[in-house]
């Protein structure tokens, strides 16, 4: 009883939305990462996108004005990474919160040089252990591959990644492991990864993804999850084993 009266509600509110299939098609029509979604799989990100909608708030920050073409541009990219694992993947939190250009913390920041700073520096995204995702929407903007640094770029995939990584242990770069999936190997083709990156770094080779993976772990999974999806074959190419585990953790071959 509970699960139909929870099913009506949510297909009463998607039916509320302002949204038509013509326009989200419009939206995301130049978002190249739609090219692997045709025929079922992009009816069901459609379908996903609009339970995104009515389940989460997408509420603005500072002085942003949020548009339904925003909202549905943030939800669908925040969906693409759960479509094979389901919405109850972002349960426990509420809100998305977009700014109009990056947002500053309102918390001290130590900087490399050990000064600690009254505020720290603008941010394109945050995401938060039990509260909200928090997103520049001119970084949404400018997502798509070699679009930063001549790397794919995409700070909503980034963020909702960060989300998924909370789920085990806080954001350690190890999320919630599948049944067919071990977490020691996991550990280990990251740790690999990463230890080599960091070399390749310190001899100032020419690095396969964004420089900020070398952050933490957590950062890593995260730049590695967004150009899984937004650039999926330098990924294949460069680091092999790290796409092959993308691909078994989210259930998708692109």
């Amino acid at each position: 009883m509970i699960k139909w009266i929870s099913t009506w509600w949510e297909n009463r509110r998607i039916r509320q939305l302002p949204v038509t299939r013509e326009q989200w098609e419009s939206v995301m029509s130049d978002w190249p990462v739609m090219a692997h979604y045709q025929s079922e799989k992009r009816d069901e990100l459609y379908q996903l996108t609009l339970r995104f909608l009515v389940h989460k708030a997408i509420a603005p920050g500072g002085d942003a004005v949020l548009t339904d073409e925003i909202c549905l541009r943030v939800a669908t990219m925040a969906c693409v990474p759960i479509l094979e694992l389901g919405l109850h993947w972002y349960d426990n939190w509420q809100t998305v919160i977009v700014y109009q250009g990056d947002f500053v913390p309102n918390r001290p920041y130590r900087s490399e040089d050990g000064v600690v700073h009254n505020q720290a520096p603008g941010l394109s995204g945050e995401a938060w252990l039990r509260g909200p995702v928090i997103l520049s929407w001119e970084s949404i903007a400018h997502s798509g591959a070699h679009a930063r640094h001549g790397h794919a770029s995409n700070v909503v995939i980034h963020e909702f990644a960060h989300k998924l990584d909370m789920l085990r242990d806080g954001a350690n770069g190890a999320p919630p492991m599948h049944k067919d999936m071990q977490a020691g190997e996991w550990h280990d083709v990251f740790s690999k990864a990463w230890a080599r990156l960091q070399q390749d770094y310190q001899l100032q080779h020419g690095l396969p993804i964004d420089e900020y993976a070398l952050t933490n772990p957590a950062e890593f999974f995260a730049v590695c999850s967004e150009t899984f999806f937004e650039d999926p074959r330098r990924l294949e190419q460069h680091l092999s084993e790290v796409y092959r585990l993308l691909c078994l953790f989210y259930r998708q071959t692109l």
